[in-house]
């Protein structure tokens, strides 16, 4: 089940996402210890692409580095629990917006795509997409080592 991302050819593009515990804000303290943010890397043909939505802004990074650089294993290096690969799935259209404010965890979903599981925290997103990958009709991710 556990398999780093250079030990095999991804399709592209692939999404990464990251789970950390880190907190900036007072507010954050009230969130799960070691799911208080979340942070994807999208990786495609080219190289790699981090999307870090950050308490205020948003920070979107093209990183110097090949598609093979292997990011997702310096992520838990790092200490931060990693899930993906994912496919994102194709944009559809929908009647309304999302109404949901603009938040890590919703960032990464919007990445995911319109299939994503529902979560308002990242420990939450984490649970879902954990519970995705057992039900054998849905895409499968795979988990990191910490």
């Amino acid at each position: 089940m556990t398999q780093h991302a250079s030990h095999r050819r991804l399709p592209e593009p692939a999404v990464f996402l990251g789970f950390g515990g880190g907190t900036s804000q007072a507010w954050q303290r009230l969130l799960a210890p070691g799911f208080r943010h979340c942070f994807a890397g999208l990786r495609d043909a080219d190289g790699w692409t981090v999307v870090d939505p950050l308490s205020g802004r948003l920070h979107i990074t093209r990183l110097g580095v090949d598609a093979d650089y292997d990011l997702p294993a310096l992520w838990t290096r790092a200490g931060f629990v990693v899930l993906g690969p994912f496919t994102p799935a194709e944009a559809i259209a929908t009647p309304l917006p999302g109404l949901l404010p603009l938040t890590c965890v919703s960032v990464c979903r919007a990445l995911l795509g319109p299939g994503a599981p529902f979560a308002l925290t990242p420990q939450g997103l984490f649970k879902r997409l954990i519970s995705y990958d057992q039900n054998p009709r849905k895409k499968t991710l795979t988990i990191l080592p910490t």
